[in-house]
């Protein structure tokens, strides 16, 4: 074991005994950031509360034009662990603990990497990606921060990703009559059959879209994740509530796709709200999308970094992207691992993707 990894394993020791579950979100100024902070010697540091348990750590060393960010909460962990999701395990090949892959793994490999160098450097720790209510980024976009370019870590196998989809989340609502089910009813009568009948025209146009490309990319990715709604099966139900998401690829119009998809119900439907939206990357109409892409590319390719194939999972690069940022992803770990029980990162992952953070902090401009 190289002395880089070892040092990235104690570091993921410790930041996979904290608890930054989200939700509850319930974290607070101290812990994770404190033990940050007391690593990262001769950085300029900064703790943010930015409410409702969302925190972020922003460290500088020096000057630098490139940021790194990677966000700290993790899911909650489920009752099929076997072993404490907070104490790490590390086997002949891998690390295993509640984050180590999503993505506690590439904030240790970081600052390890700032130990074992004195380049300049700029790193960005949020605590608010896994759920519905992103602030960290969001505030530090704000400050309009000189930095030419973001490297935000997820697990991607030690591969630099330049573009994938979108996401909208949307909760719909149908209103009915409530009745006797013996008696006739008219097609509207039932906020459910309001509601499947919407759900078989959905599917249909998602399948109409299967042909749509961008950059390895196919098709739309839906899903119908949640109907609620009647009271037995002899009452006719007066109410539905669905709940459904979609992934659009980054040529699409989120708009124009939330519009189509409210207009497929027979009776407009009592609510339909957007709960959550997050642009594609790269962010922006397909001409802009494409040229992020390769500025993205060529960034990769300065910096040596294997490209790999767009993915179908959301990250807040795109909320760099959108802001017009050159914004690439690349982390240890595979998606696969993250959210599930026992979820772990490859050590040989691990310790190349903590070298070449050494290599990019020894060399940022």
């Amino acid at each position: 074991m190289s002395d880089l990894l070892d040092a990235t394993l104690t570091h993921l020791r410790a930041l996979v005994a904290f608890d930054t579950r989200n939700p509850p979100r319930a974290m607070g100024t101290g812990g994770i950031f404190d033990y940050l902070c007391a690593q990262l010697s001769g950085f300029d540091c900064t703790v943010t509360d930015h409410g409702a348990g969302a925190v972020s750590l922003y460290a500088v060393r020096g000057a630098p034009k490139w940021l790194f960010n990677v966000h700290l909460d993790t899911v909650p962990d489920s009752p099929a662990w076997t072993a404490s999701p907070h104490e790490l395990r590390v086997s002949a090949n891998r690390a295993i603990g509640l984050g180590a892959c999503d993505i506690k793994g590439a904030a240790a490999a970081l600052v390890a990497a700032a130990q074992a160098s004195d380049g300049e450097a700029a790193f960005l720790f949020t605590s608010d990606e896994e759920a519905n209510d992103p602030r960290c980024i969001a505030a530090f976009l704000r400050e309009s921060p000189a930095i030419d370019a973001v490297i935000v870590a997820e697990p991607t196998r030690g591969e630099a990703v330049l573009a994938h989809r979108g996401i909208s989340s949307v909760l719909m609502r149908f209103a009915g009559r409530a009745g006797h089910a013996s008696g006739e009813q008219k097609m509207t009568d039932s906020a459910l059959h309001q509601a499947i009948r919407w759900g078989d025209r959905a599917l249909d146009h998602v399948d109409s879209l299967s042909h749509a490309r961008f950059g390895g990319l196919t098709g739309l990715r839906f899903n119908i994740g949640r109907v609620e709604g009647g009271i037995k099966a002899n009452v006719i139900a007066p109410g539905a509530e669905v709940r459904f998401g979609f992934r659009p690829l980054p040529s699409m119009d989120t708009d124009d796709l939330l519009r189509t998809f409210r207009d497929l119900a027979e009776v407009a439907p009592v609510e339909f709200t957007e709960t959550f939206r997050g642009p594609s990357l790269p962010a922006g109409d397909i001409a802009h999308a494409e040229a992020r892409r390769l500025a993205a590319r060529d960034l990769a390719d300065a910096l040596d970094l294997t490209i790999g194939n767009a993915v179908d999972f959301w990250t807040e690069a795109a909320l760099f992207s959108q802001a017009g940022y050159t914004t690439i992803v690349y982390g240890p770990g595979d998606i696969a691992q993250a959210h599930s029980a026992d979820e772990w990162v490859a050590l040989d992952q691990l310790e190349a993707v903590a070298t070449t953070y050494q290599r990019l902090l020894e060399k940022t401009p």
